[in-house]
């Protein structure tokens, strides 16, 4: 399993359910058939910049850090206008250049965006590839961008 997918499995397991501790993380997602070690465990709360929150029964549990709680069009919205560095189109296609690591991010959020121009998107570490319903498509979507970033 590649990293963005398993971080957005422990995004899942932690909005779901009270996690207190690393154990518990690996625990559960062993529990799912995702087999991983407590140290990638560690890199990956890191890297996602998971933090601890009060819980129900008054320990603390993981969480998502508070800018994760935005929509996922506000997400979007700051996430472009801190990453996106370049903007191309080119028929149905719209190529975004990001700053590292962004790539996932920016095509996750385009896909829940649910925009009806998309068909669907592609990102690695540092671009994302959208492809678009038709070029027309690709024009309005790239105008919708634009906006996002200049607002």
């Amino acid at each position: 399993m590649k990293k963005a997918e398993r971080q957005e499995k422990i995004r899942e397991i932690i909005t779901a359910e009270s996690i207190e501790r690393q154990e518990d993380l690996v625990k559960r997602l062993n529990e799912l058939g995702l087999r991983v070690t407590q140290a990638t465990i560690s890199r990956d709360i890191k890297e996602m910049q998971l933090v601890k929150i009060p819980a129900e029964d008054g320990g603390y549990r993981y969480g998502l850090p508070a800018y994760r709680q935005q929509s996922d069009d506000q997400q979007l919205k700051g996430v472009l206008q801190d990453s996106l560095m370049k903007l191309k189109r080119s028929d149905r296609f719209l190529a975004l250049t990001v700053h590292p690591g962004n790539g996932p991010v920016v095509a996750v959020l385009l896909r829940r965006a649910d925009y009806a121009e998309i068909f669907t998107t592609i990102g690695d570490d540092a671009s994302v590839l959208i492809v678009c319903t038709s070029a027309e498509a690709a024009s309005r979507l790239e105008n919708k961008l634009n906006e996002l970033t200049n607002n």
